[in-house]
């Protein structure tokens, strides 16, 4: 019995590593990072001819700013609020 245990312990444990590892959250949160810092540095430095298509807004950096507090927002949501693996599967007879 005690191998069977062990090896019920090792499949959650692996289950609960999997739930967390592919989290939407940290996928989201991830490319809104990384296209936010991109976007930033392209609004950083605008051309005059993109002010004033923008009518004088800097909106590439406004828009990567609010991508990057998005990003981080879910990245911090993912943190304080862990994916948590359910104690059993839906659809599956109770032993």
């Amino acid at each position: 019995m005690s191998d069977l245990h062990k090896e019920v312990s090792e499949l959650e444990r692996k289950s609960a590593t999997a739930a967390r590892l592919f989290d939407i959250r940290r996928i989201i949160g991830g490319l809104f990072v990384v296209y936010g810092v991109i976007v930033t540095i392209a609004g950083i430095n605008p051309s005059d001819a993109d002010l004033k298509k923008a009518e004088g807004v800097h909106i590439n950096l406004w828009t990567g700013l609010a991508m990057l507090a998005l990003g981080i927002f879910f990245l911090v949501w993912m943190k304080v609020r862990p994916a948590q693996v359910p104690d059993e599967a839906p659809g599956t007879p109770e032993s």
